[in-house]
């Protein structure tokens, strides 16, 4: 099972809006056949490595780390190749959260006479697939946001200049965050101060950009602004309607989307329609403190990567988030330490969000 989450790991770049996963097919408990889910449409990890073996695996086990389908979306079921193919048992690192499937995979294995289970390694199969896991039980992405900061917790000076608190390495590391995500979010007020590009650089996606996620409750973008004329798509989000700033952007090739919720659900409707209508799995969040800290305290940030630099920028820089709400110790937000290391000489700590019940 560990092989097989060594070869979902390949699809971390391609495989969404499905999931990432492996296959490995062992008999005398030597690897007989290998495969990954590449690209959605494109076969699954099961079909790819049955592939190897011309779809005939008698006597053999299977090791996958997400229940195989039991039912046609892009591809046909994936249960039907694994009983025709002689199998005798397969293991599953987790159930598939996909309420199309839910157990049912490996239901329809047993009444075929394969012997099946799931649980070996679900937890590293579960981080594997956060984000479609939260689309499929939440209905909503999973949002990375990620930060620089000053050894005194500061993101930019009073004048709102940023670049550069971090070094060369840890901006190539976010290259990689960036190739990995579906969507790349951020406020208007970055667009207006940085004009990001917003975009994956030194890292081949073939033709593929993840998605690029303005929130402009005013509709203030500027038909010039930068990510505009690069590849792939930008959806803005808005609460204006007018017809004329639309029709400009839209020429300049944004895509506009009036969302009419109340103001305070704003935020819960964009994240409803990239699950709903975009099937975003995850998004990384490049925004800074407003924006970051209206996300967090509507509980809508599930994870934070932060690159702390060895800089002092001095208390009338900006922090990281604004949070108004914060005034006692009992209000305070608790984090979980869930990684940290060195990139170059900045620090790079990744932490998981408590929720509080």
């Amino acid at each position: 099972m560990s092989r097989a989450l060594q070869l979902a790991r390949r699809g971390i770049n391609s495989s969404q809006p499905n999931p990432r996963v492996g296959c490995v097919i062992v008999r005398d408990n030597i690897i007989i056949a290998e495969g990954w889910h590449q690209f959605a449409g494109g076969p699954h990890a099961e079909i790819n490595a049955l592939a190897e073996l011309s779809g005939k695996a008698e006597g053999a086990r299977c090791y996958v780390t997400l229940e195989p389908c039991n039912h046609q979306g892009r591809t046909g079921p994936c249960t039907k190749a694994l009983i025709d193919s002689g199998l005798t048992s397969v293991f599953a690192a987790m159930l598939d959260p996909n309420p199309q499937v839910a157990g049912q995979g490996l239901e329809k294995l047993k009444q075929a006479g394969i012997e099946s289970c799931s649980g070996l390694m679900e937890l590293e199969a579960g981080r594997l697939n956060q984000g479609f896991i939260m689309r499929m039980t939440e209905k909503r992405p999973f949002v990375r946001c990620k930060l620089a900061m000053s050894l005194d917790g500061r993101t930019a000076l009073a004048s709102g200049e940023s670049k550069w608190i971090t070094e060369s390495a840890a901006r190539e590391d976010v290259q990689k965050l960036r190739a990995s995500s579906a969507a790349i979010m951020t406020g208007i007020g970055t667009v207006l101060m940085d004009d990001p590009g917003l975009d994956v650089r030194a890292i081949d996606l073939g033709e593929r950009q993840p998605l690029r996620i303005i929130l402009d409750r005013k509709l203030r973008l500027p038909a010039s602004a930068k990510m505009l004329a690069l590849a792939g798509r930008t959806l803005v989000f808005t609460h204006n309607g007018d017809e004329t700033r639309k029709q400009e952007l839209e020429s300049a090739g944004a895509e506009i989307i009036v969302v009419k919720d109340e103001e305070q659900n704003f935020l819960k409707a964009v994240m409803q329609y990239l699950a709903e209508q975009e099937e975003v799995n995850e998004v990384l969040l490049e925004a800074g403190a407003e924006l970051s800290g209206a996300l967090l305290e509507q509980g809508l940030i599930d994870e934070f990567i932060i690159y702390q630099a060895p800089v002092l920028m001095g208390d009338k820089a900006k922090g990281l988030f604004h949070l108004p709400s914060i005034e006692t110790m009992k209000d305070k937000l608790e984090l979980e330490i869930v990684d940290r290391r060195m990139v170059g000489r900045d620090q790079r700590m990744t932490f998981k969000v408590n929720r509080k019940n």
